[in-house]
């Protein structure tokens, strides 16, 4: 899978997030848009309760095109959330990962504190202890393990006790050594990317590295190996260039395979056709 016979690329977007809050119609609008620009696959990633039914339901309902992660993610740890609804959606043929899950030791400022995408009310992780968001990783990681599915992990200012994680999930893991996970929006140091490669993770890139202050980033992404890349936008977030600001969706992905292909001195073609490869593998069904 490279190009479409039109002559379109064909992308696939390993990580968006759809809004509970939406209505069908807005849904069925971010997919139509994504599949006319050549987007043909696309994890539509969980995180929490609702989100997680989510995105299984969107999966279920486009099996060609949507695969579904479901997890519990840092903002609900120290929370109640039902572990017999979990089972019950992992268990899903749709589900291919774990997702999202990690840690976040990074304070938010005031106005992200209050508000979300849309204005919408957000909980974010530093309103919980670190050591709460410690356990709930841990626990997320073991039922990957048992279900022998790859974590999708989230890691923001808590580099040191991700790897302390990811290593004992490492040393555990049962499954092919190949779809273990993925550390997805990748913005960290370029030790912690050797590490995560030693640990058999992939590594996905947004379109944080279209910003013009990610020269740093860029330098770790040229030096990635091919079969360990991924893309995706962290829609509805972060938006690449040149349009930042707006409400992401996976149509920009696009964005994102050609600022790579520009870092690594290759064809977008072949970004596109490696990164696509990858993610089969990695979400295989």
């Amino acid at each position: 899978m490279g190009i479409h016979c039109n002559g379109v690329l064909a992308l696939f977007d390993t990580h968006v997030h759809f809004d509970p809050a939406w209505i069908p119609e807005r849904t069925q609008g971010i997919l139509d848009r994504a599949a006319a620009a050549g987007v043909d696959r696309l994890i539509a990633v969980g995180g929490s309760p609702e989100a997680n039914r989510l995105a299984v339901e969107i999966a279920r309902a486009n099996p060609h095109r949507v695969r579904a992660a479901v997890g519990i993610d840092r903002d609900l740890a120290g929370t109640e959330w039902s572990a017999d609804k979990l089972a019950v959606l992992i268990s899903a043929p749709e589900t291919v990962a774990v997702g999202e899950v990690g840690l976040d030791f990074h304070s938010p400022s005031p106005l992200r504190q209050a508000q979300g995408f849309g204005g919408a009310p957000l909980g974010f992780a530093m309103q919980n202890d670190r050591e709460a968001q410690i356990r709930l990783f841990e626990l997320m990681l073991v039922i990957a393990g048992e279900q022998r599915l790859p974590a999708i992990v989230h890691s923001r200012e808590a580099e040191r006790e991700t790897l302390a994680c990811l290593e004992a999930h490492a040393s555990a893991w049962k499954g092919p050594e190949d779809r273990i996970g993925v550390q997805h929006c990748f913005t960290g140091s370029r030790a912690y990317a050797e590490r995560l490669l030693a640990l058999g993770f992939y590594i996905s890139f947004s379109g944080i590295l279209t910003f013009k202050n990610a020269d740093d980033l860029r330098g770790i992404a040229a030096e990635i190996p091919e079969d360990r890349l991924l893309i995706e936008t962290d829609s509805p977030w972060l938006a690449p260039e040149p349009f930042r600001g707006q409400p992401n969706e996976p149509v920009h992905v696009r964005r994102v395979a050609e600022t790579l292909a520009e870092i690594r001195h290759i064809s977008v073609e072949a970004i596109a056709k490696a990164t696509f490869r990858n993610a089969e593998k990695l979400f295989k069904r």
